[in-house]
């Protein structure tokens, strides 16, 4: 991984979980990654190289892994990597070279992401840059996977033609299901009688959150007793703090930083409804642990958030248009009875989302790639291609 703990995001949270995940299951994972040497890791497996920080960014610039972990890398049974770019040329680099099988999941929206963070460059030069790259790069891996129908599908407009698998983000479903700690609206100054809207996530451009916050303002004026939560941190929280003052709704937006991750199951719960503006996501983290708190999700149609709210059943989705958008948002806000069947679906579709469904469909995958590996080995060379399916 280009960046792992104590970087917060949702593919280290989903790395994390699937690693548990195995491990429950009796097998060795170990997480490659670069930089924050320093950092005590309180769990096992966590293997970390020397690298250059990239300005405050949270990652690290190296083109190889120290001698110690390329050492262990090449007796591994498969690489699974999460980042196509730093580390993920050095698995597809070590695969080749050690022939052990190379999968990748795609779990960012790129083009997106670079309209946010380098507006400079022009969108069809970003897409050209892609369509260069990401074909080029997934046919030297064995496997690809997307977490969503519309993940896949913008493979396949970037002209990725490598076999690509669907298969959705898992979380540990039972601390959302009974939170260790429950926040209650008094300890962040809420009056009892408030309806609470809530985002958990990265507080940055990407996330749409001005939109959000626009949309907010509208619902308030109809709605006074309604609060929005903000629950993260990143680099867009004094803009939107400044915004949430000017527009006259200061007192009704709650930010409450940088949570710990065991946290934000307590915080999901005194909520009544979760809410993204996002259009960047692949499959959402947050809107499956909302869903497995029983919250009911208001989303903007897109790939990932569509893939997990159907309108109507589990949440409510909208065009990218602001007034439909407050006018949901009131609807949610404002109609209990549709409130409570929306919350009640979205508890019970959460359940397809457990890690351990999840992992154990990506170890099927595992196990295929270590035994057609095996077999090319023993064609190849006889007597030397009989190792273990997925090491233990």
């Amino acid at each position: 991984m280009d960046v792992y703990k104590p970087h917060v995001s949702g593919i280290t949270n989903f790395v994390c979980q699937h690693k548990k995940a195995l491990e429950a299951q009796g097998h060795k994972v170990f997480v490659f990654t670069l930089g924050n040497l320093d950092y005590e890791d309180e769990e096992p497996g966590i293997i970390r190289s020397p690298a250059i920080p990239l300005s405050d960014t949270g990652y690290y610039l190296n083109f190889s892994f120290s001698r110690t972990a390329r050492n262990m890398c090449k007796t591994m049974d498969v690489l699974h990597v999460h980042h196509p770019f730093i580390t993920g040329r050095i698995a597809v680099r070590y695969g080749k070279r050690y022939s052990i099988p190379v999968v990748y999941t795609n779990h960012t929206r790129y083009d997106l992401y670079a309209h946010h963070y380098l507006p400079l460059l022009p969108d069809a030069l970003t897409h050209t840059f892609l369509e260069a790259y990401l074909p080029s790069f997934t046919s030297q891996c064995d496997l690809v996977i997307a977490p969503s129908k519309g993940l896949h599908d913008v493979l396949r407009s970037y002209g990725v033609t490598s076999h690509i698998e669907i298969v959705p983000n898992g979380i540990d479903l039972a601390p959302f299901q009974n939170p260790r700690t429950r926040h209650t609206r008094t300890e962040l100054g809420l009056p009892e009688s408030a309806k609470v809207i809530i985002y958990v996530g990265r507080i940055a451009p990407e996330k749409n959150l001005t939109f959000l916050l626009r949309a907010f303002a509208v619902v308030s004026q109809e709605q006074p007793k309604t609060y929005l939560l903000l629950v993260g941190d990143g680099p867009e929280v004094d803009n939107l703090r400044d915004r949430a003052q000017k527009s006259g709704i200061g007192e009704k937006v709650i930010f409450t930083g940088c949570v710990e991750y065991e946290d934000v199951p307590g915080y999901l719960s005194l909520a009544d409804a979760f809410v993204t503006a996002s259009v960047t996501e692949v499959h959402p983290l947050s809107v499956i642990e909302a869903m497995a708190v029983g919250l009911p999700v208001l989303g903007i149609e897109s790939p990932g958030v569509s893939d997990t709210v159907v309108d109507g059943v589990n949440g409510l989705l909208t065009r990218h248009d602001l007034a439909e958008f407050s006018l949901k948002m009131f609807r949610l806000m404002s109609e209990n009875n549709l409130r409570a069947r929306l919350a009640k679906k979205a508890l019970e579709d959460s359940e397809q989302y457990s890690i351990l469904n999840t992992s154990k469909r990506i170890l099927g995958f595992y196990e295929e790639l270590v035994a057609k590996y095996r077999e090319r080995r023993e064609r190849e060379e006889p007597g030397k291609g009989l190792l273990p399916i997925v090491r233990k």
